[in-house]
């Protein structure tokens, strides 16, 4: 395992401009991380200010496709709430082609309902059966051969002779899917995605869900092995004790409890749980980054983390 399994994965709601995204972006790829990634939300969560306010997540990749040339881009997760499928194909599609093909694309069925009322989105109850249609749309619209229409009779979208252009630069985008749900994650992941992805799960979770999702991959008639199977988790990590408590403190959170649900501590802690999460099944890590100022953060990860990683 070396940097190009590990990715930065930040949250711009909790208070960055595009300025500080575009400088988390070019150090990642400076310093040799595999992707950026970013949350998809328009409002701040807990005791962060969120100054100077939320960035559109489509509209931020867009401009990272301009300024940078070799990390992935995408979104852990694009809520499938705040857009149309139509239109959210067209604009995934639109910034793989602006990044020369680099776009990887994660859904979600969208949960802050807080920031839904704060910016007139609609907050529907039945949201899994819609982003269920969403997969099945934006998929079909990629897949679509040129030439051809695209047309759709679900409950919650219809579509009706759709041209399905513009084309992404990938013959395909890969898509992510993730979440903890025993049932109709696992069965979604293992009919669409390219990737599965767990979010701030545990080991033990990691192991379960993975095997869940595999298991739903046999019935659906794929090779579990197809897929990539990767963990979301808060990355704190210092040079020593000092350092790691200051960058704790930084971000509002307790060292032990960071050291209990995240990759955290020294660099030797880190690689160390990262081999339990390999060991678990996963093969691709994504590192949330709450503090995106602190870019000697990731230099430290870079330097002294990867090198010890199998």
């Amino acid at each position: 395992m070396d940097l190009r399994n590990l990715r930065v994965f930040t949250e711009p709601q909790q208070g960055a401009s595009y300025d500080t995204q575009l400088a988390v972006a070019k150090a990642t790829e400076e310093l040799g991380f595999d992707a950026f990634f970013r949350s998809d939300h328009y409002l701040k969560m807990g005791d962060a200010d969120g100054l100077p306010g939320p960035t559109d997540a489509w509209i931020t990749l867009a401009g990272l496709a301009r300024e940078t040339s070799r990390i992935r881009l995408g979104t852990l997760m694009t809520a499938a709430t705040f857009r149309l499928p139509g239109v959210l194909a067209i604009q995934v599609a639109q910034v793989d082609a602006m990044s020369g093909g680099r776009v990887e694309f994660g859904l979600g069925a969208g949960w802050f309902e807080a920031e839904h009322a704060a910016y007139g989105i609609p907050f529907p109850a039945d949201k899994f059966p819609r982003l269920e249609e969403q997969l099945a749309i934006v998929t079909g619209l990629w897949k679509t051969p040129l030439g051809q229409t695209f047309s759709y009779d679900g409950r919650h979208y219809q579509l009706s002779d759709s041209p399905a252009l513009p084309k992404p630069a990938q013959e395909t985008i890969p898509v992510i899917i993730g979440g903890t749900g025993t049932t109709r994650t696992p069965r979604l992941a293992a009919r669409y995605a390219h990737e599965f992805n767990l979010p701030f799960g545990s080991v033990e979770e990691t192991a379960e869900q993975i095997a869940r999702v595999r298991k739903a991959a046999e019935q659906e008639g794929r090779h579990p092995g197809d897929l990539v199977y990767s963990n979301a988790l808060v990355a704190c990590v210092g040079k020593d004790e000092a350092e790691f408590a200051r960058r704790a403190a930084a971000i509002g959170r307790e060292p032990e409890e960071l050291r209990r649900n995240g990759l955290a501590g020294t660099p030797g802690e880190v690689a160390e749980k990262i081999g339990r999460y390999a060991e678990a099944g996963s093969s691709r890590f994504y590192l949330q980054i709450l503090d995106q100022h602190d870019l000697d953060h990731l230099e430290l990860i870079a330097s002294r983390v990867a090198p010890q990683l199998p």
